[in-house]
């Protein structure tokens, strides 16, 4: 029982903290005998050219927004062409940006989900590189600028900009965990990034190179992740750039944010199986480490070893193995009632912050399982499952 305690205590500190510490401690070893990363500097003349895909489904609240933000990016005009794909759209997405005639719209009254819509995108694209980002987010005016710049260097592939989450002083638990997360998550990319390659982008902005690109079987759940991690298998690094930003608001609830990181939990034990070859460190050791540690753990076994070290601690505290394991049992009963209270206390819409950080755990971790569940019953569509975002 103590081993498996100790064992159970070892994976859960090593995925959530442990990770982290050890990808800081090897960065500064890095630094000390390299130095830092030298950013490159890139005048506009061998600039890329470039093509901003925006994917929408009835985003009719959103569009016009988000419209204005890609028009006003700073980068030279004539290497950027933007394609907008609204399949589905029953609302008046399409109408809106029709009324743009910079912008190429693409739309079919069939819905068949974001990554057929993606797929029909870059039949359209032939520039050097494409961006990706998502029709509720907004990006910073240097978004595509500080993103390209990285192109220079052959050996990158792909360059994932990052994630914020617009957070006002009343933001409930969903807001603030997710902010909290995204912080904490652009930290160890931007590490990530230093060491060898990020390990995955997210849908909210990213870029890869044109030539690299590969389709994704049309039941992909996690589109964006498997899109980058394929051009990785290719050799390429995935770079972080962290001035390249998309911001967004929090999901409308707890509830929202739960559909959301169910869907993306389905989608991670998707990718694992699909990129099964990357579990090996034999063809890229340093990848593989930074996609074991950094996504294989959390999306598979790591919310069982929470389970587990709460039983076996509670065995091992009741059958007197001394003091330090009744005062650990104590203190893992109290993080989980603060994640209830955090709960009740949500919803009665009672602002405790200082509650938000272990409910928001649990329902992520909570997430990851009935992600599990999802997946192996069959019950995951790749078709969109749009979370309420709060406006």
């Amino acid at each position: 029982m103590i081993t498996a305690l100790w064992i159970s205590l070892f994976f859960v500190a090593y995925t959530f903290v442990g990770y982290g510490f050890l990808l800081y401690f090897i960065i500064k070893i890095k630094r000390a005998f390299k130095g830092k990363p030298v950013i490159p500097v890139v005048d506009d003349t061998d600039l890329p050219t470039c093509t901003l895909v925006v994917a929408a489904y009835n985003e009719e609240h959103f569009i016009a927004q988000k419209i204005a933000n890609s028009l006003e990016l700073n980068y030279p005009a004539s290497k950027l062409k933007f394609v907008f794909v609204t399949d589905g759209s029953v609302d008046k997405t399409a109408d809106i940006i029709a009324l743009h005639p910079q912008i190429q719209l693409l739309h079919r009254p069939e819905r068949a989900g974001k990554i057929a819509a993606v797929h029909r995108a870059m039949e359209y694209v032939d520039t050097e590189v494409v961006v990706f980002t998502d029709a509720n987010t907004f990006l910073n005016a240097d978004a595509i600028t500080r993103i390209c710049r990285h192109y220079s260097d052959k050996t990158v592939g792909a360059v994932a900009g990052e994630k914020r989450v617009q957070i006002d002083a009343n933001a409930d638990a969903s807001a603030a965990g997710e902010g909290f997360y995204w912080k904490y998550e652009s930290a160890l990319k931007k590490w990530d990034s230093e060491l060898y390659s990020v390990v995955g982008a997210a849908g909210e902005l990213f870029s890869v190179r044109r030539s690299l690109y590969q389709d994704v079987p049309a039941d992909t759940v996690l589109d964006d992740f498997m899109i980058s991690m394929l051009i990785a298998n290719q050799g390429y690094r995935i770079i972080y750039e962290p001035e390249a930003y998309a911001l967004e608001t929090a999901s409308e609830n707890v509830c929202e944010e739960l559909k959301r990181k169910i869907r993306i939990a389905a989608g991670g034990i998707q990718s694992i199986l699909r990129l099964k070859g990357l579990l090996l460190p034999f063809k890229f050791p340093v990848l593989s480490f930074q996609y074991i540690s950094h996504r294989v753990l959390r999306w598979t076994v790591t919310p069982f070893f929470l389970i587990l070290a709460f039983i076996t601690n509670f065995a091992v505290a009741f059958a007197e193995k001394g003091v330090f394991y009744e005062l650990l049992f104590a203190a893992q009963v109290l993080f989980y009632l603060l994640a209830i209270l955090g709960f009740m206390m949500e919803k009665r819409h009672i602002r405790i912050k200082a509650l938000f950080i272990p409910y928001y755990f649990c329902v992520m971790n909570y997430a990851v399982l009935a992600g599990i569940i999802r997946y192996f019953t069959k019950k995951q569509s790749s078709v969109w499952e749009k979370a309420q975002r709060k406006m």
